[in-house]
């Protein structure tokens, strides 16, 4: 039995892992770098579901699967919903949606995180190849946008020693405090500066016209609608200095630059049209197709492979599903009560479904109210392979131990294929079949075959192969009353696995005292909190951290405009005591 597995969990590092003596360690060679985060170093810690439960009552795995069997039963096909997270993000996870596709019941599409961003970088690029992460280390400048790599992406920091740093965000991160240039800038306002940086970086020709004119004609049209933007009122709005943008522009100045974005940027209604806009930025600095340059954001984990699953079905979005419309609902590696936007929205209607199913590793909200809890097994007790949406590697996941507790997502579909009469393959094929995407490379290590190291050297994706700029400007000045909500990642938790934090955070200049309970208020909700001071964060932003109990009660469960992708941000909320 092997003892070198990958992580599981839904990050960028997606770091290879040694289990010895029930200790996991971070392979010493290739992009892990010998060093794990807080969650993998302490995840033994983390007590997991061990026995099934129907009704409050502890059950056997058996009789668990029998009753899971009688629920699909009870109800028409177009009754049953699978609703799968990404609580575990390796590859074989896919293999439920290939019975209740088969089956012929509902599936969800749309994402709560990434998928405005997405939209927008395929609108500009045709598609959404992602430069690696390891192209980082070839750069002299790293711009993080809205991105905290202590917090979200520890194992990139030993690849930016010795290099420029900017970071542009509201919070005066761990990164921006020694940054060369940290620009904290207003929230929402991101579209507003990458337009300015283009159109300032046009003016003191600082463009690369020869890329330009190759794979992004249109830019001088695109320059044009930069210049629609009032520059004194903008730069007010952002609080953002001409001096600050002469900064940025000065350091990248015939420089590789690689542009590293967060998500946050894009959790609004124009978050595509955000992330078009920071591209575009990249485009008139000619950062495409060159080593060391180019915009990470998330690429699509699963390019360049093929499932070996069939996951024809109806679907529904997963931001807004109207859970009352299903008597059955399958949950899977999700927390739909607490991560879901509008959670008092979803935990109402997902009290009128006749059997809530949940299938995880971990207690929650979700497992709280479900009538049939099934607990899974853990990556260490089942076969998997993992590929990340941050580099091009491919891991394999054999099991490095045994337990008795839970049941892998493969056992469970088979039993329910068996039952139903789905036809399926062994657990091996499907393996092999991943596998088979891979090539080997002389270190040794496993890559996606297919997959650029410098993605758009010969062209973009596009019909014209063209970079595509934005043509208009949609985004407006906002001028609602409130705070702006802030829901970033946690060091200590992973959405809502892990240490979840309890607390909002909020500059000590607003007057209010440590551990004071306030209410935090939205047009969708509240919630109570006690406060902890942060005066990293502007005055005009609160903090709470996604998997914090009730922050979406204060969400919207409205879509992004390009794309059904959730909008944590888009509320302004009130403090009231």
């Amino acid at each position: 039995m092997s003892n070198i597995t990958a992580c599981p969990l839904d990050c960028y590092d997606a770091c290879e892992v040694v289990f010895q003596d029930g200790v996991l360690k971070g392979l010493k060679s290739g992009y892990t770098n010998g060093f794990l985060c807080p969650h993998l170093n302490h995840y033994e810690k983390f007590l997991s579901i061990q026995k099934p439960r129907y009704k409050g009552n502890e059950i056997s795995i058996e009789e668990a699967l029998l009753i899971l069997k009688e629920m699909i039963y009870s109800c028409n096909k177009n009754e049953v919903l699978h609703y799968r997270g990404s609580g575990n993000f390796a590859l074989m996870q896919e293999v439920t949606d290939h019975f209740f596709a088969l089956y012929g019941a509902f599936l969800t599409d749309g994402t709560l995180c990434d998928g405005a961003g997405e939209a927008g970088i395929i609108q500009g690029r045709g598609s959404n190849k992602n430069m690696p992460i390891t192209e980082v280390e070839k750069s002299d400048v790293v711009i993080f946008w809205g991105r905290n790599p202590h917090t979200t992406s520890s194992h990139i920091l030993p690849l930016i020693k010795d290099k420029t740093i900017i970071v542009i965000d509201p919070i005066k991160t761990k990164i921006a405090k020694i940054a060369d240039v940290h620009i904290q800038l207003k929230p929402h306002t991101d579209i507003f500066l990458a337009m300015m940086l283009s159109r300032f970086l046009h003016i003191e020709n600082g463009c690369d016209l020869d890329f330009l004119k190759s794979h992004a004609s249109e830019f001088e049209d695109y320059y044009e609608l930069t210049q629609g933007i009032r520059i004194k009122a903008i730069l007010e709005h952002m609080d953002v200095s001409l001096g600050q943008i002469g900064d940025v522009l000065r350091l990248v100045k015939d420089k590789k630059v690689a542009i590293v974005c967060g998500v946050g940027i894009q959790k609004y209604s124009d978050g595509a049209d955000v992330m078009r806009a920071i591209d575009a930025f990249a485009a008139m600095l000619g950062l495409f197709g060159k080593e060391g340059c180019g915009v990470s954001y998330l690429g699509s984990s699963r390019e360049n492979i093929t499932s070996p699953f069939n996951k024809n079905a109806t679907r529904v979005s997963k931001v807004n599903t109207e859970f009352s419309d299903y008597k059955t609902v399958f949950i899977q590696g999700s927390n739909p009560i607490a991560q879901m936007p509008d959670s008092l929205r979803v935990r109402k209607s997902i009290s009128h479904v006749q059997n809530v199913v949940y299938f995880g590793l971990y207690e929650n909200e979700t497992s709280e109210i479900a009538d049939l809890v099934i607990p899974a097994k853990s990556f260490l007790y089942k076969n998997d392979v993992r590929t990340s949406y941050s580099h091009n590697k491919m891991s394999f996941m054999p099991k490095v131990a045994d337990s008795d507790a839970g049941i892998s997502e493969y056992d469970l579909s088979a039993y329910l294929c068996k039952e139903f009469g789905v036809d399926i393959e062994s657990e091996e094929f499907y393996i092999k079949h991943f596998k088979n995407f891979a090539i080997q490379k002389i270190d040794g290590s496993w890559y996606v075959e297919g997959r650029d190291d410098v993605p758009y050297k010969e062209c973009f994706d596009t019909k014209t192969k063209e970079f595509v700029f934005l043509d208009e400007l949609d985004s407006k000045i906002d001028e609602d009353d409130g705070f702006y909500l802030i829901t970033c990642k946690s060091q200590t938790s992973l959405n809502s696995q892990f240490n979840r934090q309890e607390h909002v955070f909020l500059n000590s200049s607003l007057g209010f005292n440590e551990d004071e309970i306030v209410s935090i208020v939205s047009v969708n909700g509240s919630v109570e909190l006690r406060v902890k001071h942060n005066d990293n964060l502007r005055n005009d932003c609160i903090l709470i951290y996604s998997g914090t109990k009730g922050v979406n009660n204060l969400t919207t469960s409205k879509h992004s405009l390009s794309s059904k992708s959730a909008i944590f941000q888009e509320n302004k909320v009130e403090i009231k005591r």
